[in-house]
């Protein structure tokens, strides 16, 4: 019998290690994994009580038994948990050999993946307050302590920066030593860590401190060396967890060399009966995860886009007074599209407060978050405003806004182009280091989450390099492969010629179809060797060959190009692109190029919508980047949605970069840090996204941005300018973290059923986003509803028809009137004058947004 001691160690090592694994690794800072992992913890406490009375009362395990219960407990469970809590293959036992061979981290992927059965949802560091010693030979020992209470974790999975300040100096009285305590935050608007300015803060603390940049960034560097993770939620961990304990306890009776006797199999029996309950359990917390990363998200801080041409000139003269039109000729200012003399009088022929816009300006793009009060009758001109938008900029993490969006875009997108993240292993303007398992899981999902939106005979094009197209064939989802098109960057620059071996030249554009019957339109070429048609491609219909392109009174037409008198006849093109080259290599597309180090060329993307699309037909991307699908397609005349969560996704945004002093004339330089010889460290102002859009609306024809750019595709085809679209921001899942409200309770108070406290939903009676502050009942029954106390800009009409799935007809004070097929469906949102029905019966219509589970 093995002594007392031993059971102790033993039952420790499995209450310890299960807890550890269970909730996590402790970490400090703010947001709604951090807000989780504390409801996590104490409801485990809770349980585990109970779990450990239930043991503690059973006679099986009062025994010998009961070393051998705990040890193989705590060897099946050691193995399905990482330090973020996620539940999946970690690791797997030496006799398991066929998991241990494709689960090990050098056979990660081979045909299939050790993180298959989860959701990616982004990578970050599990950060903790800790304290660093660096030690200098001239200068002594220094200590810092890096605090992380204030630090908000990354919302998805956005590149950002991490950023140092001073806090504050306190003294080690044990050792005498001063303690350096620096804040740690992600940046904000490009804000960065400026060493001179710790250094200054430290001697303005304490004058007789001697301490230099070196001992600052070295302990910083100490700092960052906490281990970066990857975010997951198991999709379905109770019957994941069932399926592995079946497998160990299959394995376990293998191994056994003797036959049965009732006793050891009752005991096999108690380990497969308590386990089971931890399993049930722990699976309601992944459980949770899953509804919040999958439940519809609000629509929230949305704006229109519109140019004058399509604005009333009752409305176009109240913007002229408005108060914040100084605020929109700025940003016209900055975005490069109007001087700085630029008056608004000049956007009429005669300079006056007249009703003829002027051709120069008719087509500057008025952002309706300058103008709120006006932006009602502004949407009140159209009758039908969901078929008026040419198309909508959606901020957010591209899988939530997919399941968002399904219900009002099933089955409406014709062409789904996407440039995601190659996995090269360095990072861009968004994040590109993955694990291969990670990457597949984070393709995987949102591919079948893009399924359903394309139409029957859509097609999807996914834009690759050699590190990833081959792992993407090989998924299992319902598109069916038809192509893969080589796509020659260019001729072998000089910059390229240190390659290790043959120098990378092209990229691979795979195309899947969602039925065997699909759209395409074969293009022509007159030659590869010299662009005819102003680099634009053939289409034919009928016989007849045509251009697209807009015609003197700026419209949209096919152009019919007659081509019996030419030497060269038309040829179909191949799969093998080698016309249109990338920027780096192409001066016509480089004056294109905005900053967006994996920009494509618009010749690229306007050869992929006209083979797949027609005049008025859906296009989605859903990593936009710096919106070339969106432009493209505007410009095209299909409607399209644009999905994309980096700060890039706004106007502009601002990046540190070396530049040489000879070149600084081609970017908008806003500060200049550091010098040295003929570079400088400045801080750049980049063109974003919106800000793309914004001046694609206006022309796009030539504007300044640093040097000057213009659009080849624009000139090609006449592109004149005009548009209307929309963009708002999604509520994220790290936002619903944060803001639902789990209750804290008490030992006792969490179960109304002992028999049934391990698989019962525990979040039962949880208010989620249904809070108090936002669903009030007053002593007289009133019922009260204050959402902004959720989310201060809640754009219910977006809301409602994505939840809904119908599209939105007009926008009313109060009300948004959805078309549901032949009729037309009024839903109010004025709070203030709806009866106590309206409410409950508006609450009842939102509670997949608010309250999930059963």
């Amino acid at each position: 019998m093995a002594s007392e001691g031993n059971l102790k160690i033993n039952e420790q090592k499995f209450y310890s290690a299960l807890s550890d694994l269970f909730v996590g690794a402790k970490i400090e800072g703010q947001g709604g994994y951090v807000n989780l992992m504390k409801i996590k913890s104490h409801y485990y406490e809770l349980v585990l009580q109970k779990f450990k009375d239930e043991v503690n009362n059973d006679p099986l395990l009062q025994d010998s038994f009961r070393e051998e219960f705990f040890d193989k407990l705590y060897d099946f469970f050691k193995r399905y948990f990482n330090e973020t809590g996620s539940v999946f293959f970690v690791k797997t036992s030496p006799y398991q050999k066929i998991y241990e061979r494709i689960y090990s981290p050098d056979k990660d992927v081979a045909l299939f993946w050790k993180t298959h059965m989860l959701y990616y949802v982004k990578s970050d560091i599990l950060f903790k307050s800790i304290e660093v010693e660096i030690s200098d030979e001239k200068l002594g020992i220094f200590k810092f302590y890096f605090d992380v209470g204030e630090l908000k974790g990354k919302k998805n999975n956005e590149k950002r920066q991490l950023v140092f300040t001073f806090k504050q100096l306190k003294q080690d009285k044990d050792n005498n030593i001063p303690i350096v305590v620096l804040s740690v935050q992600y940046s904000k608007g490009g804000t960065k860590t400026k060493i001179n300015n710790i250094l200054k803060r430290i001697k303005q603390a304490d004058k007789n401190l001697r301490i230099n940049d070196e001992i600052v960034e070295e302990a910083i560097k100490v700092f960052k060396k906490q281990s970066e993770v990857d975010f997951f939620i198991n999709k379905d961990a109770k019957k994941f967890l069932r399926e592995q304990l079946d497998l160990y306890l299959h394995q376990l009776l293998l191994k056994e060399e003797n036959k049965f006797s009732q006793k050891r199999l009752d005991q096999i029996k108690a380990v497969q009966k308590y386990a089971l309950k931890i399993i049930d359990f722990i699976s309601q917390f992944e459980d949770e995860l899953v509804r919040i990363w999958n439940k519809p998200k609000f629509a929230l801080n949305a704006n229109y886009v519109i140019t004058l041409d399509r604005l009333k000139p009752e409305i176009i003269k109240k913007i002229a007074k408005h108060p914040n039109l100084k605020e929109q000729i700025k940003e016209w200012q900055e975005l490069g599209i109007v001087d700085k003399d630029f008056k608004f009088e000049q956007v009429f022929e005669d300079n006056l407060l007249g009703n003829t816009l002027s051709e120069k300006y008719k087509h500057l793009p008025i952002d309706t978050k300058y103008f709120k009060d006006l932006e009602l009758e502004i949407l009140a001109q159209f009758d039908n405003l969901d078929e008026a938008l040419d198309g909508r900029l959606i901020k957010s993490e591209n899988y939530q806004a997919l399941i968002t969006l399904l219900p009002k875009y099933r089955e409406k997108v014709q062409t789904i182009y996407i440039d995601p993240p190659f996995n090269t292993g360095k990072d861009f303007d968004y994040i590109d280091k993955f694990q291969d398992s990670t990457w597949l899981s984070l393709m995987y999902d949102r591919l079948n989450a893009a399924y359903p939106l394309l139409k029957h005979n859509g097609t999807l094009f996914v834009h690759l390099d050699e590190r990833a197209s081959h792992f993407l064939k090989s998924l299992n989802y319902s598109f069916s492969f038809r192509r893969e098109i080589i796509w020659k960057l260019g001729e072998n620059p000089s910059f390229k010629k240190k390659a290790p071996n043959w120098i990378h030249n092209h990229d691979t554009i795979l195309m899947f179809t969602k039925g065997e019957k699909y759209k395409f339109f074969q293009l022509f070429k007159i030659s590869n060797n010299q662009p005819l048609f102003n680099w634009l491609d053939l289409l034919q219909k009928d016989g007849v060959f045509f251009i697209e392109t807009y015609d003197s009174e700026n419209e949209f037409k096919r152009v019919e190009i007659d081509t019996s008198s030419l030497k060269a006849k038309p040829k179909p093109l191949s799969d093998l692109w080698i016309d249109i080259y990338s920027a780096q290599y192409s001066i016509v597309q480089r004056s294109e190029i905005l900053g967006f180090k994996t920009q494509k060329p618009e010749h690229l993307l306007r050869r992929i919508i006209q083979s797949s699309t027609e005049k008025g037909d859906l296009v989605l991307d859903f990593f936009a980047g710096i919106g070339t699908t969106p432009a493209v397609a505007h410009k095209l005349h299909r409607k399209w949605l644009a999905i994309e969560m980096g700060e890039h996704f706004w106007n502009y945004y601002r990046e540190y970069q070396w530049i040489k002093k000879k070149y600084l004339k081609n970017y908008v330089v806003e500060n200049i840090l550091e010098q040295k010889e003929n570079k400088v460290y400045a801080m750049i102002r980049k063109l974003g996204l919106l800000g793309r859009m914004k001046i694609i609306l206006y022309g796009d024809q030539l504007f300044k941005w640093g040097r000057r750019r213009y659009s080849t595709l624009s000139r090609n085809i006449n592109w004149p300018g005009g548009g209307f679209f929309k963009y708002y921001e999604l509520e994220q899942y790290e936002d619903t973290l944060r803001k639902a409200k789990y209750k804290d309770y008490e030992s006792g108070t969490l179960f109304d059923n002992s028999d049934n406290i391990f698989n019962r939903y525990i979040f039962f009676g949880d208010e989620k986003l249904a809070f108090e502050d936002v669903i009030k009942q007053d002593e007289n029954g009133n019922i009260h509803l204050n959402f902004d106390n959720l989310y201060p800009n809640i754009d219910w009409p977006e809301t409602l028809s994505n939840l809904l799935g119908l599209p939105i007809k007009r926008i009313k004070k109060g009300s948004v009137i959805l078309q549901d097929g032949d009729k037309e469906k009024e839903i109010k949102f004025d709070f203030e004058n709806m009866s106590n029905e309206e409410k409950i019966e508006f609450l009842r219509l939102i509670k997949p947004l608010i309250w999930w589970g059963e």
